[in-house]
């Protein structure tokens, strides 16, 4: 049976809420001349609160073991038998790159962590598609299993199976034990389908596995986690997905409504037509010393969160991680978030590029960063590093014990841009380096309208440029508060400090 998900956009479907979608609009805030100051416009699809995927519906049947024996790659019958002790180190698809940067490095080594815990003894699942299908389907049935997955070994998937997926939706809790070079994959040239769904009430956990090849309409190339659902990785990569293949769907590698554990994994190289291109999220995600690399949300209007997507209602956390290379035709190619909640801290955000917000975009909600680098992210037009913005809800956000340097915005904000275009955006900066960041205006920071607020506590603002003016600060009609007894200097920037900054000299 075919249920393939064909769920168009980037709105997530939730069991309690049917509301239509509503539209928003991102502002680019500029310079007229260099004494008269502007605000233009540019509009862009509001993702709904509904954005990621639909949930599990009863009316999706499981087909039986004896259904599923035909099609599938059949091989040795090479089984896991539950490693415990050491571990082998986790390594990427090929080459010998630096660990924990996608598919071209090792991966993170299970050595030098600790003693670990021996993975639980499973049921071994030979090198067969149809066996691995069969085995989760009396996993199911069964209340649960774990299931150990051969080494060396690719299961080729090759037709749909369940809810636009090519293995059965998880319906129980279910670990999937990998090893050494083991791959679940959709087969080139086949039908379009996810890897896997995990559908309400399922709890799938994936150990030293990689999902690669899934190609959907809908959300979530890869993995699909409905609400009540729950998903964990461990030394896992989730990369080569695509999502919104005719144009429409969101998070190319994983798209998560339910509660999503990222850990010592990678997601890299996945692509969504519309939003979060590496995982969107609208339930609970945690992501720890993991890497979101070389993602790619595509759309010109609404494609934001090129590496990580938090859409109305999602809660993310970010630890210990990187997020690089990332790219979105619209804003935030590191990380994107409306309406949500998002926490970083001891993050690396570098290289990511998009139109507003290289690194990071918000607009609604609440952002905190601590102990994280933002550097070398570019934005075409504003927020070389941050961009953030209130047009449909006010937006807090606080910069802690960071670094924000060498990043780019075309016109505005090299550092930070903050505009309150409808509600108060309010930023607040504590024991933050600002440096050598460029823009036409505002090379450090633009702050822009009645509404917008920068505090700065013991925050230094060095070696900015501004090819117009307000090389470290620029202020347009918000307030910018020093508090220069804390510490805080705005030195050295070109051509000039600050711009409508009290206190600020030179």
């Amino acid at each position: 049976m075919n249920h393939q998900d064909h769920t168009r956009g980037y709105e997530p479907v939730r069991p309690d809420e049917g509301r239509p979608r509503s539209r928003w609009r991102w502002w680019a805030v500029g310079l007229a001349g260099m004494t008269g100051l502007a605000l233009a416009t540019i509009g862009v699809a509001a993702p709904a609160a509904d954005a990621v995927g639909r949930p599990l519906t009863s009316a999706d049947e499981q087909p039986s073991a004896d259904e599923r024996r035909s099609g599938g790659e059949s091989g040795k019958g090479e089984s896991v038998k539950g490693e415990s002790g050491k571990g082998e180190p986790g390594k990427a698809e090929s080459g010998k790159g630096d660990p924990g940067r996608g598919e071209s490095g090792r991966g993170e080594s299970d050595k030098g962590k600790g003693k670990k815990e021996p993975k639980p003894k499973g049921v071994p699942v030979p090198c067969d598609a149809d066996k691995l299908i069969a085995a989760i389907t009396l996993a199911n049935a069964r209340g649960g299993a774990v299931l150990d997955l051969a080494k060396k070994c690719t299961y080729l998937l090759t037709a749909t199976i369940d809810d636009g997926a090519g293995l059965p939706v998880v319906t129980a809790p279910i670990t999937l034990n990998g090893g050494k070079h083991t791959t679940i994959k959709r087969a080139a040239g086949v039908e379009e389908f996810r890897i896997v769904t995990v559908g309400t009430g399922g709890d799938l956990t994936l150990n030293h596995l990689t999902i690669t090849g899934g190609q959907t309409d809908g959300d979530g190339g890869g993995i699909l986690v409905n609400a009540g659902g729950a998903l964990t990785t461990n030394h896992s990569t989730v990369t080569r997905n695509i999502a919104g293949s005719d144009g429409g769907g969101s998070s190319g590698g994983i798209a998560n409504n339910g509660t999503t554990t990222i850990k010592h994994s990678t997601v890299s190289r996945n692509t969504a037509a519309t939003a979060a291109g590496g995982i969107g999220n609208t339930g609970q995600l945690a992501i720890k010393k993991s890497s979101v690399t070389a993602n790619m949300a595509n759309a010109v209007v609404g494609g934001f969160g090129g590496g990580v997507g938090s859409f109305p209602g999602g809660t993310t956390v970010v630890t210990g991680s990187t997020i690089s290379g990332n790219h979105a035709g619209d804003a935030g190619g590191g990380a994107g978030g409306f309406n949500a909640n998002v926490t970083v801290t001891d993050t690396a955000i570098t290289g990511n590029r998009a139109s507003n917000g290289g690194a990071v975009f918000a607009e609604g909600g609440m952002l905190a960063l601590r102990h994280v680098t933002v550097t070398n992210n570019t934005a075409t037009l504003q927020g070389g590093g941050l961009s953030l913005q209130a047009l449909n809800a006010a937006t807090v956000a606080t910069v802690a014990d960071s670094t924000i340097a060498h990043n780019v915005g075309s016109l505005n904000g090299g550092g930070i841009v903050n505009a309150a275009i409808a509600f108060a955006s309010t930023v607040d900066v504590r024991n933050t380096n600002i440096t050598a960041n460029q823009a036409t205006f505002g090379g450090g920071i633009f702050n822009i309208a009645v509404d917008a607020t920068v505090t700065l506590t013991n925050t230094k603002v060095i070696k900015n440029i501004a090819i117009s003016t307000g090389g470290g600060i620029l202020n347009s009609g918000g307030t910018v508060n020093l508090n220069t007894a804390t510490g805080t200097v705005v030195v050295k920037n070109r051509p000039n400090n600050c711009v409508n900054v009290p206190g600020c000299v030179g």
